[in-house]
C-alpha cells in the first residue's frame, strides 16, 4: 500500500515519468487508453497510474469516479489481463514463426 508521504512526494515531483502517470478522470477513463498506459508502464518494469489527480502542475487532487466500485475495478483488471495475454500469445506466435526461419547462434567469449 502507498503511504501518504509517498503520494505527497509524487504530487510534488517536477514531472511524470516512465513509472508514474497522473490522470484526472473525474467521471470515467477510456479503457483503450488505460490499456495503453498499462502496457507502457509494464514495458518500463512497472509503475503507477493514479486517477483523480490533475496531470499538470500544480497537481491537484480532484477525485475520480472512474472504476469506483470493487466490481468495476475487478472488471477492468480482468479486461487488461485478457488483452495483455492475447497480445503476449500473438507476439510469441510471431516470434516462433520467425525463429523457424532463422538460424541464430550465440557466441559467448566469457
Amino acid at each position: 500500500m502507498i503511504s501518504l508521504e509517498t503520494l505527497e512526494n509524487w504530487l510534488k515531483a517536477p514531472t511524470e515519468n516512465e513509472h508514474l502517470e497522473f490522470k484526472e478522470a473525474k467521471k470515467q477513463f477510456d479503457t483503450t487508453k488505460l490499456l495503453k498506459y498499462c502496457v507502457a508502464l509494464a514495458n518500463e518494469g512497472g509503475g503507477y497510474l493514479i486517477f483523480g489527480v490533475t496531470d499538470k502542475k500544480p497537481r491537484q487532487i480532484v477525485g475520480s469516479k472512474a472504476f469506483q466500485t470493487p466490481e468495476a475495478q475487478n472488471k477492468i483488471k480482468a479486461h487488461i489481463v485478457e488483452k495483455l495475454i492475447d497480445e503476449y500469445r500473438s507476439r510469441n506466435e510471431q516470434l516462433a514463426n520467425l525463429m523457424r526461419r532463422l538460424g541464430i547462434c550465440e557466441i559467448d567469449l566469457t
